[in-house]
């Protein structure tokens, strides 16, 4: 039973470099460097996703190219077994009028 020390930084890293690779459409398939074919799952508008193909193959259908998030608020909270547990505020800009509030949890 360890509990990561370093958790709030991790986390804030995290949310910092992975946003910054998905609101570039040029990097955006690298994203796949965060997911685990074995481990990794998404929800998606109700919708479930496994493995990271399945996860990058969802992340690249969608419409939008230029977006921007802008994040607000990043908690952590450590796992019993090293993990973190990391929840995203924020708003995701896309085009140009068009603003949504955002909550992403990993």
């Amino acid at each position: 039973m360890t509990l990561n020390p370093q958790y709030d930084t991790l986390a804030k890293t995290f949310v910092q470099q992975f946003y910054g690779i998905f609101d570039d459409p040029a990097r955006r398939a690298t994203l796949a460097t965060f997911y685990n074919e074995e481990r990794s799952m998404m929800t998606f508008e109700g919708e479930q996703f496994f493995g990271c193909s399945k996860i990058i193959q969802k992340i690249q259908s969608l419409t939008f190219q230029k977006i921007a998030h802008s994040i607000t608020a990043v908690d952590a909270q450590p796992m019993f077994d090293g993990g973190i547990l990391i929840s995203v505020l924020g708003q995701l800009k896309m085009m140009i009028h068009l603003t949504v509030s955002i909550k992403y949890l990993f």
